[in-house]
Order: structure tokens, then sequence, then C-alpha cells
């Protein structure tokens, strides 16, 4: 028997995942511009953004609607 999907749009998708992207599209400097955390502002990395986010949930709350927004434009641009 087939298991039911999930509902959640970010199901199977790794904080790391997240940050990678919108980093890759957005690059450091956007992205502490669009969302206004120490993490992406001050000596900016993934591993010290993954420490912040998994620690701090209104800010990863803000980074996965980031994401979620911008999904549909990495498919435009691949």
């Amino acid at each position: 028997m087939e298991k039911p999907k999930s509902k959640d749009p970010l199901h199977g998708i790794t904080l790391q995942t997240v940050i990678e992207q919108l980093v890759e599209y957005y690059g450091f400097d956007t992205l502490s511009e669009l969302i206004k955390i120490k993490c992406f502002t001050d000596n900016p990395s993934i591993k010290s953004s993954l420490t912040f986010l998994r620690k701090t949930e209104w800010a990863r709350k803000k980074v996965e609607e980031l994401y979620l927004k911008t999904t549909p434009k990495f498919t435009k641009t691949i």
C-alpha cells in the first residue's frame, strides 16, 4: 500500500539545503538585506547560519518562508 504524501512543502528538504540554495541564489549580502539576522550579516557562513537557525525558531521560519517564495525562481534558472 502506498504511503500518503506529506502536505509539508519542506518535507525531505534539510535546513542545510535550504540555506545553501538561498546563498547560491541571493548571496549573503542580499540575504542579509531580505532577512535581518546577525548570522547573515556578521562573518556569515553556512555553518554559523545552521547553528543559529537550529536554535532560533522565529529566524528559521523566516528563512523557510523566503525559501518557499524563492523556490519557483530556482527552477527557472536551471
